[in-house]
């Protein structure tokens, strides 16, 4: 009876479907994700006071959004600041600009808001941030805001 079954032929309805296309993700417009990180200015430093206008920090972590998370990722990156939003404002207090750590030159990225969304990566997917910010940037102001921010997976060595 298998011998059988397998000798009949493939039904036209399976050859003519599709393989198990994924759409493409939706892209991740940088500017995009930036607009809503300027929405939330408890979280960020005075404007005078940003950095790295050419985004390549914002372009690595936004490359540790996995195809998956791209729909939607925007209203989750909202939802994460609002979440977190007593824990930033600490962390913008403790480890800013004018703060006695970052008089020092550390913790530049604090108060930035591409740091909204490293911090977002950092919790939901940190080996995948960690990954791609070892393949593109130096690590220690990945490593500064990882021992500011206290995540509960420390990736740095």
């Amino acid at each position: 009876m298998l011998l059988a079954h397998v000798q009949q032929p493939v039904s036209p309805a399976l050859e003519e479907a599709p393989a198990d296309e994924q759409a493409p993700a939706p892209p991740l417009e940088a500017r995009d994700v930036l607009a809503v990180a300027e929405r939330f200015p408890w979280a960020l430093a005075a404007p005078d006071e940003r950095h790295w206008p050419d985004g390549e920090f914002l372009d690595v972590a936004l490359s540790a959004v996995r195809t998956e998370e791209r729909e939607g990722y925007i209203e989750r990156l909202e939802a994460f600041v609002e979440q977190h939003r007593a824990r930033l404002e600490e962390l913008l207090r403790a480890y800013g600009p004018g703060s006695r750590p970052a008089s020092h030159g550390r913790y530049a990225l604090i108060g930035q808001p591409e740091t909204l969304v490293i911090l977002e990566r950092m919790e939901t997917h940190p080996f995948g941030l960690r990954a791609q910010w070892e393949k593109e940037l130096e690590t220690v102001l990945l490593d500064d805001l990882e021992f500011a921010w206290g995540p509960r997976i420390r990736l740095s060595r």
